[in-house]
């Protein structure tokens, strides 16, 4: 009797790259009339970003440490929910600031993993593409500490804007335009010029998904910003945190 393995092998199914505009312009209403409608962000990112996600994994293995992360596939949302590893990065780095953080905003990478999973069955699948969709995922609020971005609505903004620089998501660049043409409707802020700006300052930086994170998270948090190339939010820091909110009225 043969004793070759001969049960057939799991069907590989690839991961779509196609665009869904009716369904990512149906969220975009949702989010733009609630910023805290994070179900909503992760139905445009399926509807818009496979493509880009692809080209971000194809880029990954052409920098320095790409390969060997890219081999290893870390689960970062599993390092992030480890509180004692947390707890182990010194006062002044990314990681302190991204401890506090979610702390005080009552935050997690599990939470917002969770909420990535609803309505689809392809989130945690086994497939490079999948693998840097999650990356992409897991390291958000990590860029709200590198940018400087808060949670508000023009924060949120702003740091989409950067994303589409960084990403070249098209679901990053239909929430982008869709907060800034929202914004047009408040005159009493440059809060479309900020939105701008976080463009512009994604595009200045360093490719930030090719980074190597736990090491980024020991980094001090202003030299990490420099050595990144991650220049100042003058605009959005400009403007007052009261008012930040304010640069996404509701649709009349």
């Amino acid at each position: 009797m043969s004793m070759v393995d001969t049960a057939p092998a799991p069907a590989f199914r690839a991961m779509s790259t196609k665009l869904d505009w009716p369904n990512a312009l149906r969220s975009l209403r949702r989010l733009l009339n609630d910023k805290d409608d994070t179900t909503a962000v992760f139905e445009i990112m399926r509807a818009l970003n496979g493509s880009s996600t692809a080209k971000g994994y194809l880029k990954l293995l052409d920098t320095r440490d790409g390969g060997r992360i890219a081999y290893a596939r870390p689960e970062f949302a599993e390092l992030l929910m480890d509180d004692a590893w947390l707890d182990s990065l010194p006062d002044g780095s990314v990681g302190a600031a991204y401890r506090g953080f979610i702390r005080e905003e009552q935050l997690s990478a599990e939470g917002l993993a969770e909420i990535s999973r609803e309505g689809s069955t392809d989130v945690d699948e086994p497939h490079p593409y999948a693998w840097m969709g999650r990356r992409t995922r897991d390291v958000h609020d990590i860029w709200h500490i590198l940018s400087g971005y808060h949670r508000d609505g023009l924060g949120e903004a702003c740091l989409v804007a950067f994303s589409y620089a960084q990403t070249r998501g098209l679901g990053w660049a239909l929430i982008g335009l869709g907060a800034a043409s929202r914004a047009r409707k408040s005159k009493e802020q440059p809060y479309v010029k900020a939105i701008w700006q976080g463009y512009q300052r994604g595009k200045a930086a360093k490719w930030l998904l090719g980074e190597d994170y736990e090491r980024l998270m020991a980094e001090p948090l202003e030299s990490a910003r420099r050595r990144l190339g991650i220049t100042p939010a003058t605009i959005y820091d400009a403007i007052p945190a009261g008012a930040r909110d304010e640069s996404l009225p509701k649709a009349a």
